[in-house]
């Protein structure tokens, strides 16, 4: 599609995960033991035969560059458009505040391009999106915005946007994080719009001093403009927390929760890396888990996803964790629901218990 711009912004949403986010972008967080988030949002792109993708990051982003790269591994290293980082924006406040301010940073980048429709999205979403319908629906339906939506379940707990459409179609009314429960009208940060009305917007935020697309843009403008939603029925997770990462990473546990994410003829790419097959011991127990190249396991491991290069080590008992690159787990540790986080040492015979509800973290590089 070369008339349809990709931007994805990288940054937002990493105070839902500040432990994850420290040193890298939300983009750049590790998950399913070969991937990072931006993978989902670049190959729902590039699937979409949308080849012209803006990354736009604000801090922390040495990570996401060398997991790009180029941008190879989704096919978008190209001599025309293809995939392109964005210095990220820094007015008289600072670093960009929200999607709007993001976007008032890369405005040139925009104009620059030939594309009639831009595709925006965050990279919060764990979900395999076919945008070539949502595109169609936006052109036929004349609609000026289209949002993709997720019918979902809504918890206290969870910050997010539930939109409400009139039975015409059109974005009636928006809640923020809203107290609200039962099935309602998940926002998914994915966006499609005309471009040159991306531009005034864009423009007209800048004059006002407003930087959120949310707040100031679908709330302000939804009486105005003809703002319409697209259901996605597909398997979706938003993260929005340590304990929704830790339910998205156990839920690739199960066989038709993969089917829907990677399915053959959309596969989420990511970067390669040629390491050996994993490796298992005599003493190895392992069921209902996830164990990518790289691995030694000669310990007990249940309902756990272990990234490339972990360790387990004889005797050792692991339950319910979601353990990055070369974690060790020393001889006769326990742990259950724990997330350790990339070259993690947990010394021999060390004993760490947490909860589904309130799992524990281990930071990059710590020796316990």
């Amino acid at each position: 599609m070369r008339d349809i711009l990709g931007i994805i912004v990288c940054n937002m949403h990493d105070d839902l995960v500040p432990q994850l986010t420290a040193n890298r972008t939300l983009g750049s967080i590790p998950f399913g033991g070969r991937y990072r988030m931006i993978d989902f949002a670049l190959s729902n792109m590039t699937n979409s035969g949308i080849y012209d993708v803006g990354l736009v990051p604000s801090k922390n982003y040495q990570s996401l560059m060398n997991h790009v790269g180029n941008g190879q591994e989704w096919d978008m290293s190209r001599k025309n458009g293809g995939l392109s980082i964005l210095p990220p924006y820094a007015g008289e406040r600072g670093v960009y505040r929200g999607r709007m301010e993001a976007l008032y940073g890369i405005r040139e980048f925009i104009k620059a391009s030939d594309a009639k429709t831009v595709a925006i999205s965050d990279s919060d979403v764990v979900a395999n999106i076919d945008l070539r319908p949502v595109i169609k629906q936006h052109e036929e339906s004349g609609a000026d915005i289209t949002l993709v939506y997720k019918r979902s379940e809504v918890f206290r707990e969870k910050k997010c946007a539930a939109l409400f459409f009139n039975e015409c179609g059109k974005l009636l009314d928006l809640y923020l994080n809203p107290e609200l429960e039962g099935t309602q009208n998940i926002y998914l940060d994915i966006a499609i719009i005309k471009k040159p009305l991306l531009d005034e917007l864009i423009a007209e935020c800048a004059s006002k001093n407003e930087h959120s697309f949310v707040n100031s843009v679908l709330m302000q403008k939804k009486g105005v403009l003809n703002i319409r939603g697209y259901l996605f029925d597909g398997y979706c997770n938003k993260l929005t927390g340590l304990r929704n990462y830790l339910d998205a990473s156990l839920a690739l546990l199960q066989p038709e929760v993969r089917k829907s994410l990677f399915p053959a003829e959309r596969p989420i790419y990511t970067r390669v890396r040629d390491q050996v097959s994993a490796k298992y011991g005599e003493n190895a127990k392992v069921s209902e888990s996830l164990v990518t190249d790289g691995c030694h396991v000669d310990g007990e491991i249940e309902k756990t996803v272990l990234f490339r290069g972990a360790t387990i080590e004889k005797d050792a008992k692991v339950k319910g964790c979601v353990l990055m690159h070369n974690t060790f787990v020393g001889e006769g540790c326990d742990l259950q629901w724990v997330i350790t986080d990339k070259n993690v040492v947990i010394a021999t015979g060390t004993h760490l218990a947490g909860s589904e509800k309130y799992p524990p973290y281990i930071p990059k590089d710590t020796v316990l």
